[in-house]
């Protein structure tokens, strides 16, 4: 019973709905009050406007030589009462009174008022000085001035012009009435421009309600912090305008990158250069100092570019399990063909005992057993680590099937515990396994096609040496720099990673990457990794 009544309740308004609601009652106070102070002052204006134009009337007609004279005379209401009236249609006034000096009318507007007494204050006008007040005559509340009329000083008659209260009114209903009307414009106006904006404020939220919009904020702030991957938002003019706990995470950066352009967070070129770029990237791999990253990009286009959305994903940890895997299958592809090669020479020998020649069986398979445990023992003689040990072996196997000689130098040796704990087992098949992978395939082809491996760690020395050469074309010197980058390869698109790769372990165990030439042709890659760090974390 109680689920339909809550649907049946209507959903808020939306945010741009109560914006508008506000402004316009906004709108209208402030016009109403505007209003109302225009017309107290109006009024209080036309009051003193009143006020001075009765004190200018009566003033004049207190200066008058006629009336002085008038006042002399047996019959004064006779002379002053048509100078009085054309005086007052001229001046626009309500009433111009000549009165005696104890207030007897000698002039009115309504012919029946002369004679009678004035109605005001005359006390102060008596005593020759001029008044102006607001007093309620015969003709209703009016704003008037009296004055003495003085002949040699004396005091032979006195004078009052006013306007009445009602006239003053008039007048500013007049002036309120042409007010209300640009009030009303004002007001239709501001309605109209608060309507136009607020349409577009509805666009923008979506029709939202302040709640809504605040539970989506909480929500998406709980999203963003949420997701493992990385989530960058730049602005329109390239500048971090968000970015989420895992991508400041897989950047390196701190909090305060908010605001920051991207161009100056210090990202290797290609990646800040992704970053920047007018045109979406999907799945771009991308190196940082110690992770392989994969990025899309997404401009966000409304009308104009407003900015880029940015995706990071880890791929360190997949690239490092991908290089196993690849080394794995290498060591199958070479156990398959050594059990191939095996079976052959095996045939060799039972068709050789078959046909009575024992001898040469015995010496043909004596000879396959030396050449094949010569390397075995070499190799485990010299490297006591059993992930390299079998990582040599492997890749000597794998050398042999695309006819290129791998030989252990007779200087390579590890001693026993020597490994440096910088370099993990799996960041050491990553370096030494690519780097001979790209010379068994720079040697590939080539005359007395031949890799030489020299991996040395003694205690003496205080570093890891791994140094492989090929007889391989070799590298330019202008191009030495730039075989190290992602992206460069000699073999067509989509390789050029693996070296990155050995750059970036090397660097995360505080070690060095040259290429060089080799001695006998071809290229010489040399790394060297301190033994140990100190606590600062440099070599020892």
């Amino acid at each position: 019973m109680r689920l339909p009544l809550l649907r049946s309740l209507p959903r808020p308004r939306s945010l741009a709905g109560q914006l508008f609601a506000m402004q316009v009652v906004l709108v209208a106070v402030v016009v109403a009050g505007c209003a109302v102070f225009a017309y107290l002052s109006d009024l209080d204006q036309a009051e003193e406007t009143a006020r001075r134009q009765s004190r200018a009337t009566a003033t004049a007609v207190a200066g008058s030589p006629s009336v002085v004279a008038a006042a002399r005379s047996a019959n004064p209401s006779a002379l002053l009462q048509p100078y009085a009236e054309e005086l007052r249609r001229r001046a626009d006034v309500a009433f111009v009174v000549v009165m005696a000096p104890d207030g007897t009318r000698w002039t009115h507007p309504e012919p029946e008022q002369i004679g009678r007494h004035y109605l005001g204050h005359i006390e102060q006008a008596a005593r020759g000085e001029t008044l102006s007040e607001t007093h309620r005559g015969t003709l209703g509340p009016s704003v008037r001035t009296i004055t003495p009329v003085l002949d040699g000083g004396r005091v032979v008659a006195l004078v009052s012009a006013g306007i009445t209260i009602e006239r003053i009114s008039e007048q500013v209903r007049e002036q309120m009435a042409a007010l209300l009307g640009t009030a009303g414009a004002a007001l239709a106006l501001g309605g109209a421009g608060t309507y136009v904006i607020n349409a577009r404020l509805r666009r923008h939220t979506h029709g939202m309600n302040a709640a809504e919009l605040s539970r989506m904020h909480d929500y998406h702030e709980a999203a963003l912090h949420a997701v493992r991957e990385g989530l960058v938002m730049l602005d329109g003019r390239r500048r971090i305008a968000l970015i989420n706990d895992g991508a400041r995470e897989l950047l390196g950066l701190d909090e305060g990158v908010v605001g920051r352009p991207a161009a100056e967070l210090g990202l290797p070129a290609p990646l800040t250069g992704a970053l920047l770029s007018s045109e979406p990237r999907v799945d771009e791999t991308h190196l940082t100092a110690d992770r392989l990253l994969v990025v899309n990009t997404r401009p966000v286009v409304g009308g104009e570019r407003r900015g880029t959305v940015v995706t990071l994903r880890d791929r360190t940890e997949l690239q490092s399990l991908s290089g196993e895997l690849d080394s794995q299958r290498g060591f199958t592809e070479a156990l398959r063909s050594q059990a191939h090669e095996a079976a052959n020479r095996l045939h060799t020998v039972v068709s050789l005992i078959e046909l009575g020649r024992v001898d040469e069986a015995v010496e043909f398979a004596t000879a396959e057993l030396e050449l094949a445990q010569a390397l075995t023992d070499r190799v485990v003689d010299a490297v006591g680590e059993p992930v390299l040990a079998a990582l040599l072996l492997g890749k000597a196997a794998q050398a042999n099937e695309r006819g290129v000689e791998l030989v252990l130098t007779e200087d390579s040796r590890i001693d026993d515990g020597l490994l440096p704990p910088s370099l993990p087992a799996r960041d050491l098949v990553t370096v030494l396994g690519n780097l001979v992978d790209n010379a068994v395939e720079a040697a590939g082809g080539t005359p007395q096609a031949r890799v030489t491996v020299t991996v040395a760690a003694r205690a003496g020395d205080g570093e890891l040496l791994l140094r492989v050469d090929d007889s391989g074309p070799g590298v330019r010197p202008a191009d030495r720099d730039a075989v190290l980058g992602r992206g460069w390869s000699t073999r067509g698109p989509g390789r050029g990673l693996g070296l990155a790769l050995v750059r970036q372990a090397v660097a995360r165990a505080d070690g060095t990457l040259a290429v060089d030439g080799a001695p006998g042709g071809g290229a010489r890659f040399t790394v060297r990794v301190p033994l140990a760090r100190t606590p600062a974390g440099g070599a020892v």
